[in-house]
């Protein structure tokens, strides 16, 4: 199986900068085909990606409904596969931010921190974290490298946010290095005040490995 995705091209051609961008729950990547002008970044690529399982009209990156690590494993192992073509075809992974909303997000945080290459970045938006003590007993020793932002909304209804701060702690206490913000706001994306914190992290992201 081969993930479904498509690049939308940076418009400074000669960038090998890349930003994946992982949907929530029954979206799609056509659901963030704003996302590249919202960033407003000219020397990023972006790959919007489709996850696996159909869901009511969109697609899943795993069944919420009972026992979630299968599928969790299941799309890692996709998007494990997804990084290395994108390495192969000139993509370099240290170049590379993977992002992602909700059950996106979650996956983010899950393929980052067990990549084992550096990335510039994880962006974690209302996702949450799959098993935090298994992940930070499991992840590779470049983990400690991997820069992530989380952030949640204070009055979020699917996902408590006590429950990711919690989490979100684990991963501080391990060592890594996550940079948290909480946010008043539901299970959506903030406007230009959540946006900007995205922006800002991932140009710095760039820059410290562009050098």
């Amino acid at each position: 199986m081969n993930l479904h995705s498509e690049l939308i091209p940076a418009r400074q051609r000669e960038s090998r900068a890349l930003m994946l961008m992982l949907h929530g729950l029954g979206d799609s990547l056509e659901g963030y085909r704003w996302w590249p002008d919202a960033m407003g970044l000219p020397w990023m690529n972006y790959l919007l990606v489709n996850a696996p399982d159909e869901y009511f009209g969109g697609w899943s990156w795993f069944d919420f409904t009972g026992d979630i690590v299968p599928g969790v494993q299941r799309s890692r192992r996709l998007l494990f596969e997804l990084l290395d073509q994108m390495r192969a075809k000139g993509f370099p992974t240290e170049l590379t931010t993977i992002g992602g909303f909700s059950q996106g997000g979650l996956m983010s945080v899950e393929v980052g921190l067990r990549y084992p290459h550096r990335l510039a970045g994880i962006v974690c938006i209302s996702g949450f974290v799959c098993e935090p003590e298994k992940l930070v007993e499991e992840m590779p020793p470049v983990a400690f490298e991997q820069r992530l932002l989380i952030t949640h909304g204070t009055i979020d209804p699917l996902i408590p946010f006590a429950e990711v701060r919690e989490q979100v702690n684990i991963l501080k206490a391990a060592g890594l290095r996550v940079e948290w913000h909480e946010l008043v706001k539901e299970h959506t994306i903030a406007g230009e005040e959540e946006l900007d914190l995205i922006r800002r992290f991932v140009k710095a992201g760039y820059s410290a490995a562009a050098g």
